[in-house]
C-alpha cells in the first residue's frame, strides 16, 4: 500500500522556499542599488528612473541591458565595488537573469 502524500507538508515547504527566495532576491537588490551608487540618489528620483524604465521600449531597455551586463563583468564605466558573486548574484537571483546567457546569444 502506498504511502499517502502530506500536501499540508509539501505546500508549507513550498511557502518557506518562495519567502526565502523573495527575501535573498530583496537583499540583492539592496545590494545592486548600494554597488551601483543609485543609493546615493533621492528616493523619488530613482523610483521615477525605474518607472521610466519599466515603459522604455524595447531598444532602450536593450540598451540599459547591455549596459548591465558590462557593469555585472566589471568592464562598465562604473565597476563593482562588492565582490564579484555578490553582484553575480543579484543577476542570477533576480527576475532579469538574462544578462549572461542573453550577452552570449546576441554575441
Amino acid at each position: 500500500m502506498r504511502k499517502p502524500r502530506d500536501f499540508d507538508a509539501e505546500l508549507q515547504a513550498l511557502t518557506d522556499k518562495a519567502r526565502t527566495i523573495k527575501a535573498r532576491r530583496q537583499a540583492q537588490l539592496g545590494e545592486l542599488v548600494t554597488s551601483t551608487g543609485a543609493a546615493d540618489l533621492d528616493i523619488e528620483i530613482l523610483a521615477g528612473a525605474l518607472i521610466d524604465a519599466a515603459r522604455a521600449d524595447a531598444g532602450r531597455k536593450e540598451a540599459w541591458r547591455k549596459s548591465g551586463a558590462a557593469f555585472f563583468r566589471g568592464t562598465g564605466a562604473r565597476t563593482r565595488k562588492g565582490a564579484g558573486s555578490d553582484a553575480g548574484g543579484a543577476s542570477a537571483g533576480g527576475a532579469s537573469a538574462q544578462p549572461p546567457s542573453g550577452e552570449a546569444g546576441a554575441a
